[in-house]
């Protein structure tokens, strides 16, 4: 396990963001449902800060090694982000990314906003070429849902003496397998409804970067724009985090364990997987249909969109008519949960005779 300072990363998923020890203080930072705080501190309105939400910037902040801003959603965390893109500047980004970033560039550009370069990151340097003259370059390491893996240090090195700024987009990997911001990174950002909160009951994202000025800049974001998150989503959130290592390790060693089955297994084509993580995709050989019948079918497995929690849930992406074309039409995209592997195959393969 990697470490952050003289703790290791599992260690600070349980003790960053913890109430100071004065006698019967609590051991978690309460909910304070505030909208409104007693002049003359730091607070002062329910849209500037919070101390729930502040627990859960202090956890995040320190696993990734910065300064952490919580908003409502992923997509809020994104939106803020681009943000620090001037009026009509480039934005480099991978053909295959989170569907929220996607329609959020695309968005952007059809008002004139932004300049969006989608780049097939499989192609050798052509995240690099594309830099040149952008003002921001986004990587996901490894890409939604395709799982590509980008060298982000090299393309943070090499995006960076061309004047960009780099965003990478840690939701899939985590701090625990990566940390951008020690690669070159100068913003890091998560759907913190996935993964870091892990239960699938919390609407949240959060934004790290290491310097000052940039923090300013998306705190200013949040207070203006009123993407804040709520307390009880920041308490969950916090809650969930502190599991984060347990669950991950358990639900990583389920999504080897199942690459591993799937690649044996008749029924299925291309399986991909990048080596690490919880999420895995594959195709039915017999296409699009199969694929449908295969995610539906399932009694443990649960179909639907979103990903990252204790429990399996799987979906064919293209369901969606915004998933990018060169997304396969039968691909399915499995977050692998903790369940008991042998429970969770049965399951599996038993879909898989729907195929």
């Amino acid at each position: 396990m990697a470490r952050s300072g003289s703790l290791s990363l599992d260690t600070l998923v349980v003790a960053a963001g913890r109430p100071d020890r004065t006698p019967d203080a609590p051991l978690n930072v309460p909910l304070t449902p505030a909208s409104t705080f007693v002049a003359g501190g730091e607070l002062e309105y329910g849209r500037f800060g919070n101390p729930t939400w502040q627990a859960f910037e202090d956890a995040v902040g320190a696993l990734e090694g910065g300064r952490a801003v919580m908003y409502a959603s992923g997509l809020a965390a994104a939106s803020a982000t681009l943000s620090l893109v001037p009026e009509g500047g480039v934005v480099v980004v991978p053909q295959h990314a989170y569907n929220g970033t996607l329609g959020l560039l695309a968005e952007a550009e059809r008002r004139g906003r932004v300049v969006v370069r989608a780049v097939d990151v499989t192609e050798p340097g052509a995240l690099v070429e594309a830099a040149d003259g952008a003002a921001m370059v986004w990587i996901e390491s490894p890409t939604n849902p395709a799982l590509e893996v980008v060298d982000i240090a090299e393309t943070a090195a090499a995006a960076r003496t061309r004047g960009a700024l780099v965003v990478v987009d840690n939701t899939f990997a985590t701090p625990l397998v990566q940390q951008p911001l020690s690669l070159g990174a100068d913003v890091v950002v998560h759907s913190a409804t996935k993964l870091l909160a892990g239960h699938s009951d919390a609407l949240a994202g959060v934004a790290v970067v290491a310097d000052d000025a940039t923090y300013e800049l998306l705190e200013s974001y949040r207070r203006m724009h009123g993407a804040v998150p709520g307390t009880l989503e920041a308490y969950l959130a916090t809650r969930g985090l502190r599991t984060l290592a347990v669950r991950f390790e358990r639900a990583q060693d389920n999504a080897r364990r199942l690459v591993e089955r799937l690649t044996a297994h008749p029924q299925v084509g291309d399986v991909r997987y990048p080596g690490f993580g919880t999420i895995v995709t594959f195709e039915p050989a017999a296409g699009a249909e199969a694929a449908h019948r295969v995610v539906t079918s399932s009694r443990l497995v649960v179909c639907t969109t979103s990903l990252g929690g204790v429990e399996s849930t799987w979906e064919r992406r293209r369901r969606w008519a915004s998933e990018p074309e060169t997304v396969p039409d039968a691909l399915i995209r499995m977050s692998v949960g903790i369940e008991g592997f042998d429970d969770l195959w049965a399951d599996v393969e038993a879909a898989l005779g729907h195929a």
